[in-house]
């Protein structure tokens, strides 16, 4: 599951300034933490479900995904 989440799905995430890596994978439940643009992102929910249906559709594995968000890598300067 780490390779596909830093293979497949990282470079996607990264192209819009965020960052996800895998806490942890318990059975069916992936615990995901996103940084950076991800971490303060409104719709962070459709995005992991996005994830969950691109690892439903290319390893034919249900999953459910816990967000946590980290604090971002870069300083906001607002």
């Amino acid at each position: 599951m780490n390779t596909y989440l830093e293979t497949v799905i990282q470079p996607r995430i990264q192209a819009d300034g965020g960052w996800v890596e895998c806490v942890s994978e318990e059975g069916s439940r992936l615990t995901l933490a996103f940084r950076g643009e991800c971490s303060k992102c409104e719709v962070l929910d459709r995005c992991a479900d996005w994830i969950a249906e691109k690892i439903r559709q290319d390893l034919g594995q249900n999953v459910e995904i816990r967000i946590v968000r980290k604090k971002p890598y870069f300083q906001d300067n607002v």
